[in-house]
Parts: C-alpha cells; structure tokens; sequence
C-alpha cells in the first residue's frame, strides 16, 4: 500500500510541476507546507462535495412535486452539533499545524548560516560572511541551514522562493529573517512578490543550490579578498569607534567583545537581547538605545553610513570574542573609500572627538 501511495504522489508532483501549478519540493521544510496545502484541499473538496450531495438530495427530496404542501421540520441537536464541532475540529488542527509549520519557519537553528539580503528597486543584493557579493542570484549549500537576514533600501519587497517554500518580506529600517535548508541540488526561481514599482516584474533571481565541495569551490573563486567582519573591522577603525568602546575601566561606551547573543539593561530598565536587529539599531539611533552605566553620547550614524557598512560593522561585532582586537584598532589608520570614509570625517573634523565617537551605543 505504501508504495502504491509513493507511487500516486510522485506521478502528482511530476505531473503538477510539468504544468507549472506546483513547485519541486527543494527544501526540508517544502514536504511539510505541502502536506498541510493538500490536507487543507482535501478537506476543501469534501466539504464541497458533502455541500453538492445534500443541496442535490434535498432538492429532489424536497420539492414541491414531492411535497406540494411545506411541513415545518423541527431542529436536531444532535445534526447542529455534528455539523459545528467537526468542522471547528477540522480548523483548529489546520491552525495548530500551520502555527507549527510557522514558528518552525521563522526560527532559525543556532548553526544556521547568515547570509544578508538588501532589496531595492529592482534588484537583490546578497552578501555572504566571507565578503562575497551576488546581485539576482543567492548561491548556496544543500545540507546547511542558511538564515536570511533581509531588509530594503526603499520601499517594502518580498522575498520568495517557490521551491523552498520560502517568502518574506524585505521592510525598509527594519530586518527581517527567515531560513531554509536546501536538499536539491539545481537552480530555482527567486521573485519579488510585492509590486514595489515600475519594474517589479524584472525583480527576479536565481538560486544556486550546489553540493558542499562544488560551494566551497565556489566561495573559492569569488571571495573578494575580504570578509563582511574585516570590512567592519576597517570601517570600526576608520570612525574611531575604539576610542569609547575598548573595553577599559575607563571608557565611555560599553565592551562589545562578546556581546552578541547577550541581554543588556538599558537606562530605562528595559532589557534586550543583542542580535543583528539590535545592533543596527543602537548604530544608526544610539539615543533610543543607551546602556544602563553610561552616558547618551553617540553620535547617529544615521544617513552617514551606507547599509552595506552598517552590515559589515554588525557582522564584526558579532565575531568580536575579545577586547584585544579592539585595542589593535586604537593605532589603525585605514580608511575606507570616500563613500564610507565620509562618516569618519563627520567624528573627527569638527574637533569633538570627545562625544563623537563611538559604534554601539552606550
């Protein structure tokens, strides 16, 4: 019997793929929202069809060449409740198992790996932790979870891919994440499913799921000679971030080594845990975000640094083990292009380096 059922459902999947009403399954959690679509369809045509049978019955049953004179039918409480328990059944085991399906979605495993998607009109750019760059295109592993850490430049996007089972949206100031785990090796459509513009429909991509070795060869070959946390590292040097968050007794920001994946008190008595949300956060509006000790001196980066920066400067943070490598910091002299070098010019030219320096907020 079993592989009878095997049998029927490949034939369905080739055959609902061929005629592009249906997807490959291409992730581990793609056989999950099928089987709760198809669960939802089935009781979706036998509720139809139990609604076709008794309106059919009735009617020849009931009309008026049968029964020329009406006869009022008393209710059943029996008949009501059936007809109201089963179904509230039915929609409560649908709600279970899409909330289930939901939080598992939306929450990501602790060994996930975190690739940043920017939206903007009319493109995705994605950015991995070793410093490699795509745009319309997301290269990936199968057997790994990969966390997408999404957020817009301009207007709100979506983020989907079909074969995954996988869409969420890109909203402007805010990130947003979602993750996957590939299992099909091949390329897969990526799209834009929120009208964002004039070429929302050119707002498409592909996604590359290759085996381990050939993505490793691949991470190879397009590195672009720096990681996302080294670029934070130049671009933490370059405004000076150091000179308050060095971890001595005596600086005026908090010690960052470490503190990813922390809980901090705020000066409101507010507590909150520091993941990429926060910390991009506390950069671009350090007022809204002042730690409990210290004073509200940062400065707003807010417009000074590019999104890509404000990537780069999070990815270092979260790689920071020790306060050692800030100290290094404190006589780097590097400076980043003119596009990202402008934020350091705004902490230093106007002679205030005393309150305008700083990364985190304080």
């Amino acid at each position: 019997m079993d592989h009878i059922s095997q049998v029927l459902w490949q034939f369905l999947e080739k055959w609902l793929t061929n005629f592009s009403l249906y997807p490959p399954e291409a992730s581990k959690i793609a056989p999950q929202m099928d089987a709760l679509y198809f669960f939802m369809v089935l009781v979706s045509l036998i509720g139809l069809t139990i609604v076709i049978l008794l309106v059919t019955g009735f009617s020849i049953l009931y009309s008026k060449k049968r029964h020329p004179v009406a006869v009022q039918i008393e209710g059943s409480t029996l008949l009501e409740a059936t007809w109201t328990i089963i179904p509230l059944g039915l929609f409560l085991i649908m709600f279970v198992w899409g909330a289930l399906i939901y939080f598992r979605v939306y929450t990501p495993p602790a060994n996930a790996m975190n690739i940043y998607v920017v939206g903007k009109q009319w493109m995705w750019k994605a950015e991995h932790p070793g410093g490699q760059h795509e745009i319309n295109a997301l290269h990936v592993p199968t057997g790994r979870p990969i966390q997408l850490t999404l957020i817009s430049q301009d207007v709100f996007h979506s983020f989907s891919i079909p074969a995954f089972r996988v869409k969420r949206e890109a909203i402007p100031g805010r990130y947003t994440s979602v993750w996957f785990e590939a299992t099909k090796t091949g390329t897969y459509h990526l799209f834009c499913t929120q009208y964002c513009g004039t070429n929302h429909s050119a707002m498409i991509g592909d996604i590359v799921v290759q085996t381990p070795d050939e993505y490793k060869k691949w991470l190879q070959g397009s590195t672009s000679g720096m990681s996302l946390a080294q670029n934070g590292e130049r671009l933490f040097a370059s405004l000076s971030c150091s000179a308050c968050h060095n971890g001595r007794a005596d600086a005026r920001g908090p010690a960052l080594a470490g503190v990813y994946g922390s809980k901090l008190t705020l000066t409101n008595g507010q507590s909150v845990s520091v993941d990429e949300a926060y910390l991009r956060e506390a950069i671009l509006n350090p007022s809204e975000h002042v730690t409990q000790g210290y004073s509200p001196i940062m400065p707003t980066y807010q417009g000074q640094i590019s999104e890509d920066g404000v990537i780069s400067l999070v990815e270092y943070i979260k790689n920071l083990n020790s306060n050692d490598r800030v100290e290094q910091t404190l006589t780097t002299t590097t400076l980043l292009p003119e596009s990202e070098g402008k934020a350091a010019a705004v902490g230093t030219s106007t002679g205030q380096t005393s309150t305008k320096q700083g990364m985190v907020k304080q």
